[in-house]
């Protein structure tokens, strides 16, 4: 059933990683490094609103259309966590939970494509 996102375990995880990417980059080298602190914030929370956006259509294939758009913010923001942690701008505690858990919201929404796909 769509529209009802805020009932959704996707988004709901989604938006609580967002939360969490602005709060690590607000801290030190991150908070420092402008381009790159935007530029992971905004891939997070891009996440969440296409979430959002794709599941209040009135059709599974546009639904489908914004879902694939969040899982592929979802891979902008493993690739950034990536470079993140290779420069030193957050630990191995954080880079090793944040990029399992943006994993499982990439699965999760692979299965929500799977489900509403026409």
């Amino acid at each position: 059933m769509m529209g009802d996102f805020r009932k959704l375990n996707v988004w709901i995880k989604s938006k609580d990683l967002a939360v969490r990417i602005y709060k690590i980059t607000d801290d030190g080298l991150f908070a420092k490094d402008f381009r790159f602190r935007d530029q992971i914030r905004s891939a997070a929370i891009s996440v969440v609103p296409n979430i959002a956006e794709g599941d209040e259509l009135k059709t599974n294939s546009q639904s489908v259309n914004f879902l694939y758009y969040a899982k592929g913010s979802t891979a902008e923001v493993i690739t950034q966590l990536i470079v993140a942690f290779e420069i030193g701008y957050i630990d191995i505690e954080n880079f090793n939970d944040l990029v399992k858990e943006y994993e499982h919201v990439s699965h999760m929404l692979a299965k929500l494509i799977i489900a509403r796909k026409p």
